[in-house]
């Protein structure tokens, strides 16, 4: 086992089996497909399920929200299995196992949480929901007395303190995956993972949050310097990282994205508030880094920098390694990505207030478009257009399209 996990021969075959028939699908990925909770009304109830009551409904979802297959869920624990035989380190670095974290944070919290990582419509259902029930959802939906983390520290404190790496997994033991050790004591960053945090879990309920109370704690027990906050993930936890990027620009600086991640701006990254998304547009550096063998994922990473480039983040560096499938990076690999992730390169002012212009300028005509339909009482229409906004523009449009929806009362 230890040797099919170092060459990574039993994740690119369990990866190869799982993609499937998809692959013929998804390699031609443009971001187009909108996978909205408002479009499935289910989903709502679910979710609420969930933030309202940890633990239901979710022990059979994957990171997208969709039913995870019977043979996903056998050979989950295969999967696990490989990378537990990769759970060792030969670093200087303290390493910490079933670390118990203590400390809480607003922006873990189930309001934070529903405000910037659910679009508009979709975060109005889930309060609708919870006013209809009366029953108001969890402020927090973790108890961390009840999680355990895995925690690496260098030996050595950089002059202006240590840089984290919140690891987002595919797969639910917490593990520092093999050679990461040196590269992580070379730039002087913490790395941290959540148990039970993998692809069965709950974006919303365990995934998210998990990441962000690791933030916490870390802070309030090592020096570190705000400005090297990272998160990152490998494969479906990529995804999630990118998520978790996007919406807490304030709290992270920069993005490891390993073999996983969706366009801007679809269903699966609603794009923040406003104010966010100004802060990621201007502060926030992505690096993808995918093996040259990993099409589908290849693919993925084109669609989401071609988002990117359209909703004016140009801040990423996207690299490939070569004779690579599916399979988390090297050690080597690790160490030039956290390397690309301080090298930030900040917008070009002028650039990015012209590019912003254009994308307010469409968002104008598309809210006058929903409004000259309502002035005619169509609808259906008005509701697929309203639909479609909250799905493009996300929370750069929130005030607007919830009004809209309240005045055609067409979305529930």
């Amino acid at each position: 086992m230890a040797s099919l996990c170092h060459r990574g021969w039993l994740l690119a075959w369990i990866s190869a089996a799982g993609a499937g028939i998809r692959i013929l699908a998804k390699i031609a990925y443009d971001g187009s497909r909108y996978n909205s909770l408002v479009r499935r009304p289910a989903r709502v109830v679910l979710l609420y399920d969930v933030l309202g009551n940890p633990g239901a409904a979710f022990n059979r979802i994957d990171s997208h929200g969709h039913l995870m297959s019977r043979w996903h869920l056998l050979l989950a624990p295969l999967m696990m299995a490989c990378h537990v035989a990769q759970n060792a380190s030969a670093g200087s670095g303290d390493l910490q196992r079933d670390v118990v974290f203590t400390e809480y944070t607003a922006l873990a919290g189930n309001t934070e949480i529903v405000r910037r990582l659910l679009s508009p419509l979709a975060a109005q259902m889930i309060q609708a929901k919870a006013r209809q029930i009366g029953k108001p959802l969890l402020e927090q939906s973790i108890d961390l007395s009840q999680e355990r983390y895995v925690l690496y520290v260098p030996a050595h404190v950089p002059d202006v303190g240590y840089g984290v790496l919140v690891f987002v997994p595919p797969w639910n033991d917490a593990l520092l995956p093999l050679g990461w050790d040196a590269a992580l004591d070379a730039a002087g960053i913490i790395f941290v993972s959540a148990a039970r945090s993998g692809n069965g879990e709950s974006p919303l309920a365990r995934r998210e949050p998990l990441a962000l109370l690791a933030v916490q704690n870390v802070l309030s027990r090592y020096r570190v310097n705000l400005s090297r906050l990272y998160v990152g993930g490998f494969s479906g936890g990529s995804r999630i990282a990118m998520r978790l990027a996007l919406a807490y620009p304030d709290v992270f600086h920069g993005a490891l994205l390993n073999a996983g991640s969706d366009p801007l701006g679809a269903g699966e990254s609603p794009l923040p508030p406003s104010d966010l998304f100004r802060r990621f547009q201007e502060s926030t550096r992505i690096v993808f880094v995918t093996g040259d063998k990993d099409a589908l994922h290849l693919a993925m990473d084109l669609a989401s920098v071609k988002s990117m480039r359209h909703w004016c983040v140009n801040d990423f560096d996207a690299r490939i390694t070569p004779f690579v499938g599916h399979s988390i990076v090297s050690g080597a690999a690790l160490a030039e990505a956290l390397r690309s992730l301080d090298s930030r390169a900040p917008p070009n002012p002028g650039a990015l207030a012209a590019c912003q212009a254009t994308i307010d300028a469409a968002m104008a005509a598309a809210l006058a478009n929903v409004e000259s339909l309502m002035s005619r009482s169509k609808t259906a229409p008005v509701r697929r257009a309203l639909l479609a906004l909250d799905a493009q523009y996300g929370g750069l449009a929130a005030t607007q399209t919830v009004d809209l929806a309240r005045q055609c009362a067409c979305v529930n």
